[in-house]
């Protein structure tokens, strides 16, 4: 498991194994095509649990899970789970 923290706050474990999903992969690589997808990425990255957390740690006063905040989010996964990839 890879255990990491984003720069907002929100602490997350992902399985190794994510990194080398071939379906996440095509799903990232359909995600300039169909942003919709985005929601589908982001559980196969988290996990349903995590991912409603991350959206309760993202959510504004208006009750609104900015796309942009979230998309952030997933990115800075990403990173600090290869870095902890190459640590580990």
């Amino acid at each position: 498991m890879i255990k990491g923290k984003t720069s907002s706050g929100f602490e997350f474990t992902i399985s190794k194994d994510v990194k080398n999903d071939y379906e996440l992969i095509e799903n990232l690589g359909e995600l300039d095509d169909n942003p919709l997808i985005l929601g589908k990425i982001v559980t196969q990255i988290l996990g349903k649990e995590q991912t409603s957390k991350l959206k309760n740690h993202i959510r504004n006063e208006n009750g609104i899970v900015p796309t942009d905040k979230m998309t952030q989010e997933i990115i800075e996964i990403f990173r600090n789970s290869g870095e902890e990839t190459k640590n580990s």
